[in-house]
């Protein structure tokens, strides 16, 4: 963890003494010099406030060495871009790879989804799930298998298997496309994705069945994207009328309720002349 040397190395980059940082923070300046040179170890609400006070994600300040940032990825991140959220070179994925030193791909079920929020990042929980390879995908790039729970991405029925490309740059997502996200609040979810990172900060998530409302997640939320390739089910989706067809349906659905009309008239005319 890189915590100390990073709370260190951005009160020096800004030009802050310790007692200026202290009394922002509202702390001793003391404790302050104890979190620097890790004599002390600050609790969950300390870093939060440190996390608030540079506007640098927790997950960047804990995991990522800011001092062998290039200028301009330590520039992104003062402009309110996260690198670690965002950088294309700054993303760790735990992994597994086969004798031939190709890299699996790992089966998440629906079992395993829950301990796979908390142990994406964790290789022996990785190491743990079942792997397998597909033999028409590239060998140059990280997949990794869910399992569908629910309809709300109908047609592609429950409990199909998705596979995704992992996305290491999030500056890569493009709106209109599917992806699976883990988040931390929702876990793994499939969706269709609008893209308002520069914007706002944020996903919209929508489903393919519109029973379901699009919805938004903070990309401070979101844990890891993979882009749909394909997935594997057992069940045939329903089928989709072609439209002439469908037209054909329609038109012949309202002239056979002309037709019902016009017999209950002329049963009615019948009933009155009686």
């Amino acid at each position: 963890m890189y915590f100390a040397s990073n709370i260190k190395f951005l009160r020096k980059r800004r030009g802050r003494t310790q007692d200026d940082v202290a009394s922002a923070l509202q702390m001793k300046r003391p404790t302050l010099s104890g979190y620097e040179n890790g004599v002390a170890q600050p609790g969950i609400e300390a870093m939060v406030a440190f996390s608030g006070y540079y506007n640098i994600s927790l997950d960047t300040m804990l995991k990522i060495d800011l001092s062998r940032l290039s200028e301009s990825q330590l520039g992104e991140l003062e402009r309110g871009y996260d690198a670690y959220v965002r950088g294309s070179n700054l993303r760790v994925l735990a992994t597994t790879v086969a004798p031939d030193n190709r890299e699996n791909i790992e089966l998440v079920s629906e079992k395993a989804k829950a301990g796979y929020t908390t142990g994406y990042a964790d290789p022996e929980f990785i190491g743990e799930l079942p792997l397998f390879n597909l033999p028409f995908l590239s060998p140059n790039r990280k997949y990794r298998t869910f399992q569908l729970k629910g309809d709300s991405m109908l047609p592609i029925p429950d409990k199909s298997w998705v596979t995704g490309e992992f996305l290491q740059d999030w500056r890569d997502i493009r709106s209109g496309h599917a992806y699976i996200v883990l988040t931390t609040n929702d876990g793994i979810v499939f969706k269709v994705v609008e893209d308002n990172i520069e914007k706002s900060g944020r996903l919209v998530l929508y489903s393919l069945n519109p029973l379901y409302e699009p919805y938004e997640v903070h990309i401070s939320d979101v844990r890891e994207i993979w882009k749909f390739v394909n997935y594997i089910s057992d069940e045939l989706p329903e089928p989709v009328l072609p439209e002439k067809q469908l037209l054909r349906t329609v038109a012949s659905m309202k002239q056979d309720l002309y037709q019902l009309k016009k017999s209950i008239g002329r049963d009615i005319e019948d009933a009155t002349e009686l």
